[in-house]
């Protein structure tokens, strides 16, 4: 298990990014939060096996559509078990 915090920048805000984000977490398993940023970016916290992170970060490089994502900074952590469920934050 392993718990990744993601920055996304680009077109990520206005183009459904936090909920399509949440339902690609929710088929993967994947536990955590989502928001929009006041600086234009999305930020988000996933958490789960690696394998599904890694599927999660590889959605975040492209987005739904609509998005035109520029960067994905991950910051890998340990393990963090405290969410049972995926949240759009606002």
């Amino acid at each position: 298990m392993v718990s990744a915090h993601v920055f996304i920048t680009g077109k990520v805000q206005g183009v459904y990014f936090r909920y399509r984000t949440r339902d690609e977490a929710k088929k993967y398993g994947v536990n955590g939060w989502v928001r929009n940023l006041p600086d234009g970016r999305v930020e988000a916290f996933f958490n789960g096996n690696k394998e599904n992170v890694d599927k999660l970060i590889a959605f975040a490089g492209k987005g739904p559509s609509g998005a035109k994502v520029i960067d994905v900074d991950v910051k890998w952590q340990e393990h963090s078990g405290k969410f049972s469920d995926f949240e759009v934050y606002y």
